[in-house]
This record gives structure tokens, sequence and C-alpha cells, in this order.
């Protein structure tokens, strides 16, 4: 465990703080959640035991990933990855960390669509459980499902992702204190979902990440810690 919160301590690259805090949605009441990527130096991986693809601490609600899977699931268009990429809370950036937020175009694609309306109806799926089961939704999590689902369109519109719901802040806080009736969010959640499915057809994403020029970079910063 040691070794692995060295990597972490020693090699980060890139690291930011995530969550409400990120996200513009920050009460006093708010944890600081940081997340990284760390480069572990290439003769780690000579060995039969490779380094670790995640790291989970040292610090409180802190999370890392290596270098090569952060980047393998920034192509996947895993949502809680992209938006790493594009918090407005860096705590960490070394010369390597900069290359890779100069990639963040690179890893955007209409492949968002799929991720991000995929992982918003398993997390509305859950909200729906909750309603059957208690009567109510978890409000935090309804506010930021509502946020994702704002953020995709957004991204689909216009080919950039923002994570800041600037605005919309009082309006997602009210949601999260349950000063909003079920039926208006789930309306809401159903209008966002159409809004992202509609903006596919005339987005400005390319059909794929460049993964070449993502692959570029990896090999080449590879062989720069090889030395």
């Amino acid at each position: 465990m040691e070794d692995d919160l060295t990597l972490v301590r020693d090699h980060t690259v890139y690291s930011c703080v995530m969550g409400s805090r990120a996200f513009g949605l920050a009460t006093e009441a708010s944890d600081t959640d940081r997340r990284g990527v760390y480069l572990a130096p290439a003769p780690l991986f000579w060995r039969f035991e490779k380094p670790p693809t995640h790291v989970e601490g040292p610090r409180e609600e802190e999370f890392s990933w290596e270098l090569e899977r952060f980047c393998e699931l920034a192509l996947r268009a895993n949502p809680n990855i992209l938006e790493c990429l594009h918090s407005p809370l860096v705590e960490r950036l070394t010369p390597v960390g900069e290359e890779l937020l100069s990639l963040r175009g690179a890893f955007l694609s209409r492949r968002a669509h799929t991720t991000f309306t995929r992982y918003a109806a398993s997390q509305r799926a859950k909200l729906d459980a909750d309603v059957r089961l208690h009567g109510a939704p978890r409000w935090k999590h309804a506010m930021h499902l509502l946020r994702l689902l704002a953020s995709c369109r957004d991204l689909l519109r216009t080919g950039r992702l923002s994570i800041d719901v600037g605005d919309h802040r009082a309006d997602l806080l009210a949601v999260k204190r349950g000063e909003v009736p079920w039926p208006q969010v789930q309306a809401r959640m159903i209008r966002l979902t159409e809004e992202s499915d509609a903006a596919l057809s005339t987005t400005p994403l390319p059909p794929d990440p460049d993964l070449p020029r993502v692959e570029a970079f990896l090999i080449r910063t590879r062989r720069a810690s090889a030395r």
C-alpha cells in the first residue's frame, strides 16, 4: 500500500478538486473530492507485478488513476473522467499534466451521448426505486443527475464540456433541498434527455475520439519516463 501511495505523492502529473466544489454547487457542508492522474515510471511495468491502475488516498475523498488507465477511460467517454479534465479547480499540474489537458478535445466525441445518457438512466432507475420504497428520491442525487443531463446536452450542442452550473445554481440547490416536486424534476429530466437526443443529429463532435493523438502522447511520455 505504501508503494501505491508513493506513486500518488511523487508521480502525480495532474490533480484537481471535483464534486460540488467544481460544479459550483458547494455549500458549507460540502466535502472536498480530489481526483488525480499519476505517471507510473516505465521500469515498474517491466516487472511481473504491474503498478496499480488506480489508488485511493492518501487523503480522504481522494482517488487517482494511472495515466494509461485514465486515457483509456477518457477515450471511452467515461463521464466522470471527462469531467475531471475540465475541473476549474486544479491543484497540481506538471508539464505532462499540461499536455494531458491540451488533449481535452481529442477525448471528446459523439460517444459521450451514449455514455452520459446510459449513466443517467442507471441513476434515474435508482431514484425511481427510492420513490417507490421511501416516497421520495435522494434529492442530492436528483440534483446531480439534472446537472449531468444538462452538461451532456450542452456538450452535444457546442462540442465543449463545461461542468460549472453557473446561473442554474439556485434552481439545482432548490432540488437538493427537496423544494421542487418530484413530478417537476422528472419532467425536467425527460426534457433534458430529449434535448440531448435531438442535439446528437447536429453536434459538432466527431464520431470517435482522436486515438492516434492520445496514443502518441502516451508513448512519448512512457519513453521519457524510462530514461
